[in-house]
């Protein structure tokens, strides 16, 4: 029995021209200009994007042939690059045995494997491992722990949630509530969105001294709310999206002291800073503390597949489970393929290199040394350029910040013309390549993050 079709200007796949003509290329691009809506942007965007025909290594390659290095690590999740042939066999391995199952009343080797061993790798405590879809459904989730958690204890009152400003958490509701509400990207939705306790961004730099007097103020802001506040909810030691900014893990461990004295839960959003993008697997490991809850996205997979986790301490799941189930139940959640390919990723992150004179360390640490190295070299002269404000380096980021918005359509044709895929954004130009970028590589990334700056008029 034929399906009809429906009806519509569309051609179908029959109408498209044979792969391989610049046709082809010219009516996607016309197609995807037509219909698909890309992120943060209007219909029709006001920059067309780039039409990627294939990725492989840490290139690139475009419809018209040219490659790019990837700077951007695909929004910093694919560290291994692409057709990674471990990860390849992974996926495919999984696909001959079952694509999907769902995890209500089931369950499969693949998510079990990944939980335990997300309970090995991150700071110790952490032990009850919720699996969801994506970064933001990973904060929706760990926010309604602090939630259940605090009603399970009897403190109805305890709704809101603390962060400092600068954040940035999700584009879904509650993570939007926790983003900073004046510079960040979901000013729009103020008087929709709940209404939450926000103190200073935290000041100085990684390398900085802590202020005494910020940690006070952390220290004082917690007391004064606790009646009123369920978790607090950072990203450690880099602030992503809100605006690429580093600080000191002394204001983590305020933050965990302030916290556990008035038994208010302790979140740490590590989707962007987890798997050693800051030079530590975890960024929490730069303090040395563990939060109540944990959220991991991005890398998780090695940027194959969407895949989110939660990890949580026993003493907050038992907090929830005394009072009834986690409200919530991804249709996708533990999907196969992803746990898969997560623990094929984890693995190669963990697998020992040997080096020389000393004993064996993580393939992790060796790449993001070595990146971590070549951005300090490469963007070194940067930091002279005019319009530059600061340039500053910490494991595998580099950022660059002008003294005013960028010019999106500009610093992206020079970062392009330089061989390089940056997105750059508000008045950054940075970039966090996958860990096998080598040293020609991170040298070429960092000449096209001066052109994408000198790029940028004044």
């Amino acid at each position: 029995m034929s399906v009809p079709r429906p009806a519509g200007p569309g051609p179908t796949s029959a109408q498209l021209p044979v792969p391989g003509d610049s046709h082809r290329a010219d009516r996607l691009r016309e197609l995807d200009r037509r219909h698909v809506w890309h992120p943060y942007a209007a219909l029709p965007p006001a920059m067309a994007p780039l039409l990627v025909d294939s990725a492989a290594g840490v290139r690139l390659r475009l419809a018209d042939g040219r490659e790019l290095v990837d700077g951007m690590s695909s929004w910093w999740a694919a560290v291994h690059g692409y057709r990674h042939p471990v990860l390849d066999a992974a996926v495919t391995d999984q696909l001959g045995r079952m694509a999907h199952v769902m995890f209500g009343g089931l369950t499969h080797e693949p998510a079990v494997r990944l939980a335990q061993t997300l309970v090995e790798i991150t700071p110790p405590g952490l032990e009850h491992v919720f699996l969801c879809d994506s970064g933001s459904v990973s904060v929706e989730v760990a926010i309604k722990m602090g939630l259940q958690y605090q009603l399970g204890q009897g403190r109805p009152g305890r709704r809101k949630l603390a962060t400092w400003r600068g954040g940035y958490h999700g584009d879904t509701f509650h993570p939007m509530s926790v983003c900073d509400p004046e510079g960040g990207m979901h000013h729009l939705w103020r008087g929709v969105l709940p209404a939450q306790v926000f103190v200073p961004a935290p000041p100085g730099d990684f390398a900085a001294a802590p202020d005494e007097r910020y940690l006070a103020e952390l220290v004082d802001a917690v007391a004064r709310h606790a009646d009123e506040i369920a978790a607090v909810i950072v990203e450690p030691v880099v602030q992503g999206t809100g605006g690429m900014r580093f600080h000191h893990p002394a204001y983590l461990r305020a933050l965990r002291e302030a916290t556990a004295a008035h038994d208010v839960l302790l979140i740490f959003d590590e989707i962007a800073t987890g798997f050693g993008r800051t030079g530590a697997f975890f960024a929490a490991e730069h303090a040395g503390v563990t939060p109540d809850v944990l959220c991991l996205g991005k890398a998780l997979t090695g940027g194959y597949l969407t895949l989110a986790a939660a990890l949580c301490t026993p003493e907050v799941a038992a907090g929830i489970s005394a009072g009834g189930v986690l409200a919530h139940g991804p249709t996708f959640m533990g999907n196969p393929l992803a746990c898969a390919v997560a623990n094929a990723s984890i693995g190669l992150l963990r697998a020992a290199v040997p080096t020389v004179g000393s004993r064996p360390v993580a393939a992790w640490q060796v790449a993001v040394r070595r990146i971590e190295a070549g951005l300090r070299d490469g963007l070194a002269p940067v930091a002279t350029l005019p319009g530059v404000r600061d340039v500053r380096v910490l494991g595998a980021i580099g950022v660059v910040q002008l003294d005013r918005p960028v010019d999106l359509a500009a610093a992206t044709a020079a970062a392009v013309d330089a061989g390089v895929w940056l997105r750059p954004f508000r008045d950054l130009i940075y970039t966090m390549p996958p860990y096998p970028a080598d040293d020609d590589d991170i040298a070429r990334i960092a000449r096209a993050m001066a052109a994408a700056a000198v790029a940028v008029p004044r």
